[in-house]
């Protein structure tokens, strides 16, 4: 198997962008549920105004050129095709770090951390504080995908990720991640420990075992206590996407890759769910073209199927638990997120936990500053 890394842009054809254009113009719009508001879904008010400015204001070749001035590179391990940015610092010093994104997320959640983790001499920080930044899309997603087996659980992800880094010649870094990377990056210390200097989530690694016995519950503190009910709520509430995605992602895969507004309503859902706060439409948090930019990376490469197939139907291999690597391990938790150290602490070693009141899961999107700020700390003396 060739090892080789080649240099990747992102060129999408104009028919690409035409049909797009086409298909938002003859949308078949549903009609509005009595209230049109989220309780049921996704209001059709406002994604009516989304996808009229997805059609006439946004510019995907605005949004090309801001990826493209960033390398890119492909390469294939085990037998998959792997996608990934690679920033490297100016800085002598800077010391690797491999970031993972989620579900419904992709590459271009990074893309406003980039030059304070790469060069954080211009970007008011201390230069030695630099990283040579590597990136990849998850199997199955975007320009890594689709799939070429099944299999892809955390492990074999891991794993990918250490036989990436090894091949651009790091033999010592860090990782971090939120989501689907909050359970990788800790997996990459797992199957990688002497390599792995320290691995940071956004958002938790671990989540308790429920339901918990009447002793452990009264141990909890209030703050505990609040994060296990929403738990709770998104177990009742929400869980249906992941039930569909983890038993039926190819029939789900129909609709998402010929309706680009069923695509975009899809991964809003989540966008609005999951923001904070969440009282806040998500074009108000994050803003627009950003948003229609992760939309369109699942759009333009047709891998809602491959990536609901990676993130979600091949649960035995996300629901293992695993021993402790002994790596340290930092955890920040946003206001939205619902992590509780003492759970963490089964399968990790905690060395730095922060909670902070503000901020949604989509930390890299919402909150970058404070990101940034929490990454530089806890890796300062990891290096």
């Amino acid at each position: 198997m060739s090892e080789d890394i080649t240099p990747f842009r992102i060129d999408i054809p104009q028919e690409q962008l035409d049909d797009l254009h086409d298909r938002l113009g003859r949308t078949r719009w549903p009609v509005a549920l009595p209230g049109d508001d989220w309780d049921t879904g996704v209001p059709t008010t406002w994604l009516r105004e989304l996808v009229d400015y997805w059609r006439t204001g946004y510019d995907w070749r605005t949004a090309e050129a801001h990826l493209n001035a960033f390398p890119q590179f492909m390469t294939v391990i085990d037998d998959q095709r792997i996608h990934f940015l690679h920033v490297r610092s100016p800085e002598p010093t800077a010391f690797p770090l491999v970031l993972t994104h989620g579900w419904p997320g992709s590459v271009a959640e990074f893309l406003d951390l980039l030059g304070p983790l790469t060069d954080p001499g211009a970007h008011g920080g201390d230069p030695a504080d630099a990283f040579h930044v590597v990136i990849p899309s998850l199997p199955g997603f975007g320009f890594s995908g689709p799939t070429a087996d099944s299999g892809w659980d955390t492990d074999r992800i891991a794993r990918t990720w250490a036989e990436l880094m090894s091949r651009l010649g790091y033999e010592r870094y860090g990782a971090q991640g939120g989501d689907i990377g909050a359970s990788v990056s800790p997996q990459l210390g797992r199957v990688a420990p002497d390599r792995v200097a320290g691995v940071h989530v956004n958002g938790g690694a671990t989540l308790p075992p429920l339901p918990l016995p009447d002793e452990e519950l009264a141990a909890l503190s209030e703050l505990e206590h609040d994060r296990l009910r929403r738990i709770e709520a998104f177990q009742q509430e929400e869980f249906g996407y992941i039930a569909i995605q983890a038993t039926r992602p190819q029939t789900l895969a129909y609709g998402l890759t010929d309706s680009p507004v069923g695509q975009l309503a899809w991964i809003m859902d989540k966008f609005r769910e999951w923001t904070h706060p969440r009282s806040v439409l998500p074009d108000k948090i994050i803003g627009r073209d950003r948003l229609l930019t992760n939309v369109m990376i699942y759009w333009l490469t047709g891998t809602a199927g491959s990536a609901a197939y990676v993130g979600y139907a091949q649960a035995s291999g996300w629901g293992v638990r695993y021993p402790n690597s002994g790596v340290p391990t930092a955890s920040i938790v946003f206001a939205h997120d619902v992590a509780i150290r003492r759970y963490d602490e089964t399968a990790n070693t905690i060395t730095r936990w922060v909670d902070v009141d503000r901020g949604g899961h989509f930390a890299a999107l919402e909150e970058p500053a404070l990101l940034t700020a929490d990454i530089r700390e806890f890796f300062r003396d990891l290096r």
